[in-house]
């Protein structure tokens, strides 16, 4: 070894790897130029790419392609180079110094061992975390002990950790230029939501991508390459496998910092700054694009270019059809009058956490896990037959807010363009009601607080609960109990001053890690399992409804209960119906006339069927109808982030990216079993229904 030879290693590797990510930026933008020119139509048949005339790129489109390309390549590659920069911090052999070296050698010990013989947070959450974090602390203190107390293999070490780094940072960018190349094929577009979709639904993507492509031998081929692109750049003679791997990471800590912030603000100003800069031709713009940054800014908008991955009728005729469907004038209104004087009711609308139907006695569970929710469905307006949405708590919270389908990528509750829309809200406050939202936990989460708050209502979350108020808490928030007891005092307040109120209330304790307060239930199994919080849940719900009888505001209150979505979405086709199949209750005793209904219906029908139920009169911009009316067209919406499923006449259709269209016959067994074999001749007229429906929602609700 040439002793004089001395390389910081991240100055070093970090020059080397922004010229390999402008190299291999350059060749898959090639790749994606050439490939669909040479594979024949045949194949390409098969995907959404398709051949496009290169000679409709004009001369500066192809310079922006090839210029302004490279630079997106240089600025997501400081992003990503920003792990790489931890790791060569956390090499520096200072830390092993006296007095340094013991004080984190204790500090590993002391934290290593209290995870290993109290609970932790990880332990609240439950399921793998508490073991992966152990295991890992456990790993990172014997590694530091063997290095504090054996000075000699520190270098061998530090050597190792950089090659290892180096390696893996060359796999995972020529891994994602094959996966970009293969999600070009497949969508004909650099990455977006679905990509992001994808990284949800893991087991279902990688077993599809495992039945599509030989996965075993291009894996073999990237690592077969990355060995040798590693040992070219990095590990040759007089690099680093000759020299001596210099840490310094204070001469070098604040130039980097700064190259690395100049970079991604360079990329952010490329990629959201100046828009414009983009070609007018769709081909040229995902040519000139990176696709890591096209994936950031999905995961950040949860949106998806309706136009461009699904069936789409002429603007008019969908709009048309959409308000024919909905009883909405042209300008999407419906006129809601009653002969009869609005009846100006208390309301108390309950979203239950992960609440599957059959979990109740009704849909077929014989456990005995909701024997309050059973007992209230006898003396209530019960939907037998009602879908979720979707598969996520903001698709139900969506829902019952604004009254309108899913749509495709992230719900409208986590977008931008959140706020001051037509909402149920809207319709209380202008009837001079207050309208609070209750969580027990932080309603920044799945942002909730931006919504809610956004459309007018107060929030009242863990971090205005008085002290005294929480009794018990895990890692999502206070048990439901607690927040029911918070609502409780918010309703006589509100009673105290006169105010007829609206009150939001979105359960937590059934969710993972199902834990609450000893002493409530008794239950004979695993206490921290979904129908020990199932039954947890219940006994909040009847102690809570208990405790209301007996205020002065409960005649005059109307209760609506129902689940944001079920407790799992998993099944054999993409939009399983038996695992959109909620409860939905309203109980009112004295006001509303037990009646069990079984009509198909939509989560975002149940607060038009109240206001309907109310007399209430009112211009209507929601797509939810009432479920009472004689002439109600039996239907339903759900949805993943991807394939939008609409629920008519018996027969499901979904649409799913690229203009897929599916559609099958849905037998119904009793209320809980559901059989879907595919229909082979597409049924036109609902699938009409189902584009109109989910187009207009899209193109005019969410891109705003």
């Amino acid at each position: 070894m040439k002793k004089n030879i001395v390389i910081d290693w991240f100055p070093f590797s970090a020059k080397k790897f922004y010229l390999l990510a402008i190299i291999v930026g350059l060749i898959l933008r090639i790749v994606m130029i050439l490939l669909p020119q040479v594979l024949s139509e045949s194949f390409l048949a098969d995907f959404a790419v398709q051949a496009f005339d290169v000679r409709e790129i004009s001369l500066k489109e192809w310079l922006k392609v090839f210029i302004l390309g490279p630079l997106n390549d240089l600025a997501f590659a400081s992003i990503a180079l920003i792990p790489a920069f931890l790791v060569y911090s956390l090499t520096t052999p200072r830390k092993y110094d006296k007095p340094w070296g013991w004080i984190v050698e204790g500090f590993l010990v002391i934290l290593t061992g209290y995870v290993l013989l109290f609970n932790d947070i990880t332990d609240e959450y439950g399921g793998p975390l508490p073991n992966i974090v152990k295991a890992l602390l456990v790993f990172f203190t014997i590694c530091f002990t063997i290095k504090l107390l054996i000075p000699g293999i520190r270098d061998g070490w530090r050597r190792t950790v950089v090659w290892l780094t180096l390696f893996l940072y060359v796999f995972l960018l020529l891994l994602n230029s094959l996966s970009e190349t293969v999600f070009w094929l497949e969508f004909g577009n650099r990455y977006d939501f679905v990509a992001v979709d994808y990284l949800i639904y893991t087991n279902e993507v990688i077993g599809n991508i495992m039945e599509s492509y030989p996965i075993i031998p291009m894996f073999l081929a990237i690592l077969a390459v990355t060995g040798l692109i590693s040992w070219l750049l990095f590990f040759r003679k007089n690099d680093l496998k000759d020299a001596k791997v210099n840490i310094s990471i204070g001469r070098w800590a604040l130039r980097l910092v700064i190259l690395l912030g100049l970079s991604f603000l360079g990329g952010l100003w490329l990629h959201y700054g100046y828009r414009h800069l983009k070609s007018e031709n769709r081909y040229a713009t995902q040519l000139q694009e990176n696709g890591c940054w096209d994936f950031l800014e999905a995961f950040v908008s949860g949106e998806i270019d309706y136009s461009q991955y699904y069936t789409m009728l002429p603007e008019e005729q969908a709009r048309a059809h959409a308000q024919e469907l909905s009883n909405q004038d042209a300008n999407g209104v419906q006129a809601i009058s009653d002969t009869l004087a609005p009846i100006r009711k208390n309301l108390v609308l309950i979203t239950i956490e992960s609440l599957s139907a059959d979990f109740m006695e009704a849909y077929g569970n014989d456990k005995g896990i909701t024997p309050n929710l059973d007992s209230i469905s006898g003396r209530s307006l019960v939907f037998d037959n009602l879908f979720a949405t979707g598969n996520r708590t903001v698709r139900g919270l969506e829902a019952v807010t604004l009254s309108l389908p899913p749509c495709a990528g992230e719900s409208i509750v986590k977008r931008k363009h959140n706020k001051n829309l037509y909402s149920t809200g809207k319709l209380f406050r202008e009837a001079g009601y207050t309208t609070k939202y209750f969580y027990g936990g932080d309603s920044y989460f799945d942002n909730m607080s931006d919504f809610f708050g956004g459309n007018g209502y107060e929030i009242v979350d863990k971090k205005t609960y008085r002290p005294d108020e929480i009794t018990f808490a895990n890692v999502w928030g206070t048990c439901d109990e607690d927040t029911y007891k918070v609502a409780l005092r918010h309703f006589d307040a509100d009673y105290a001053a006169g105010q007829h109120f609206f009150g939001h209330i979105m359960t937590i304790s059934n969710h993972r890690p199902y834990t609450y307060p000893a002493g409530r239930i008794e239950y004979d199994g695993d206490a921290m399992s979904r129908p020990a919080a199932v039954k947890y849940t219940d006994w909040a719900i009847g102690d809570f409804l208990a405790k209301a009888s007996k205020k002065p505001w409960f005649k005059e209150t109307v209760f609506v209960i129902l689940a944001d979505h079920c407790a799992s979405s998993a099944g054999k086709t993409s939009i399983p119906l038996e695992k959109y199949h909620i409860p939905a209750i309203i109980y009112s005793p004295g006001f509303i006339e037990p009646q069990r209904v079984t009509k198909t219906c939509s989560q975002i029908d149940i607060m038009p069927t109240l206001f309907k139920l109310l007399h209430w009169s009112y211009n209507s911009e929601f797509y939810g109808q009432d479920i009472l009316d004689p002439e109600f067209k039996e239907r339903a919406f759900m949805a993943t982030y991807q394939d939008l499923g609409y629920y008519a006449d018996g027969v499901l259709t979904v649409l799913s990216p690229v203009r897929q269209v599916k559609q099958f016959e849905i037998t119904r067994h009793d209320l809980w079993q559901f059989d879907e074999e595919p229909i082979q001749n597409v049924d036109d007229r609902l699938l009409q229904e189902a584009v109109a429906f989910y187009q207009t929602v899209n193109m005019d609700h969410y891109k705003k």
